[in-house]
């Protein structure tokens, strides 16, 4: 199990072969990511890439009749389960695929993963995935995936032989994702890496360092990026800047993040509120929420030299001045809303604090209340 302690632990990576970034990646690597010259891939994506950007029809040409399969192009927002399905059912049809290629962010890569979770459930063998993410959301990092049963409920699966094989950052691929979009789901990157840093099992080496590395890319070059959208260089910054924030995981970690990413569940599918948005309304209270435990502080005050600041020996203190930074680049990038704004009133408060803690009274549950209430 891996530990807190830096002088003791263990890192378990996952099975990652391959991570390719820069510009015109995928046109470079994808056909010679595939696993053999004979390989069948189907492309698994959400249709406003489809229909609204040149992206998937480039993947296609790029595959070619010879490796082309087919493709499902209605992934939506939070995986719902009646489009996965009609995706599992797409794929099953053909037994010459051997590949998933997901275009998009973390619907279409988690639908790839559970795709081939249910293909090995069937006929005992998983699917070889190459991922090509279009947002920050590090879906691509893990092998765990998520998506919305019929009663709106988010609902996890995970495997060690889910997490893709190959992950492509293309510059050209993210600069055709919405800026609120790119955006708010590179702050989700910032709450994998934060929530990572008082994670009770994660490793100090290499999932903090990676964490720390994450952070102070993106607190540097998100702002840059929301002045120059277009730029290559801020793009593949913040793709690898999100790579680190989650890739160093492993397989280790046996809980789910933290209470951030607890309430971004809570909120995200039964409220159609994107998980991007949901760590903007989330992280900085919860970091403040997390300054009280002295372990937790300890954790977050060893970001402030990362995010330009010096920690002063009160580790509350500094912990609480994270909170204000994440709150302040919140801000800056023009992504502050409240619960509100989504349909989310008081009448709510006591069901996404009983989702988050899975308590209905206590300390934690009490705190959570009065937390989203804050959101409000």
């Amino acid at each position: 199990m891996t530990t807190t302690h830096a002088l003791s632990g263990i890192w378990e990576p996952n099975r990652l072969e391959h991570m390719y970034y820069g510009p015109s990646s995928v046109e470079k690597h994808l056909s010679s990511s595939l696993p053999s010259s004979s390989s069948k891939a189907f492309i698994i994506t959400g249709s406003s890439l489809a229909t609204k950007t040149p992206l998937v029809g480039q993947v296609e040409k790029i595959l070619g009749p010879q490796h082309h399969a087919g493709t499902f192009s209605n992934i939506k927002q939070h995986a719902p389960v009646a489009q996965l399905d009609e995706a599992t059912d797409a794929v099953a049809k053909d037994p010459a695929i051997d590949t998933l290629v997901s275009v998009g962010g973390g619907s279409p890569i988690d639908s790839a993963k559970a795709i081939s979770y249910r293909t090995h459930e069937k006929t005992g063998k998983f699917l070889y995935h190459i991922a090509i993410p279009t947002t920050l959301s590090a879906a691509e990092c893990t092998y765990g995936a998520g998506y919305t049963n019929e009663d709106g409920i988010k609902t996890g699966i995970g495997h060690p032989q889910l997490a893709p094989h190959v992950i492509i950052y293309d510059a050209r691929f993210g600069a055709e994702t919405p800026q609120k979009l790119w955006l708010s789901t590179a702050i989700r990157s910032l709450d994998h890496a934060v929530e990572l840093m008082y994670h009770p099992t994660a490793a100090e080496v290499p999932a903090k360092t990676m964490a720390l590395a994450a952070i102070e890319g993106l607190f540097t070059h998100l702002p840059k990026s929301k002045e120059n959208p277009k730029n290559e260089d801020h793009i593949t910054k913040l793709q690898l800047a999100s790579f680190n924030s989650l890739f160093a995981l492993g397989t280790g970690i046996n809980k789910g993040l933290g209470l951030s990413h607890s309430l971004g569940y809570a909120l995200g599918s039964p409220y159609g509120i994107p998980h991007g948005i949901t760590s903007c309304l989330t992280l900085a209270g919860v970091v403040r929420l997390k300054s009280r435990n002295p372990d937790d502080a300890t954790q977050l005050a060893r970001i402030l030299p990362f995010i330009g600041q010096t920690r002063t020996g009160d580790d509350e203190a500094d912990a609480i001045k994270v909170g204000d930074a994440i709150d302040q680049l919140v801000n800056e990038l023009g992504l502050t809303s409240t619960l509100k704004q989504y349909g989310v009133g008081e009448d709510q408060v006591a069901k996404i604090a009983k989702t988050a803690t899975k308590s209905e009274e206590g300390e934690l549950y009490d705190k959570v209340s009065s937390l989203v209430r804050s959101m409000l």
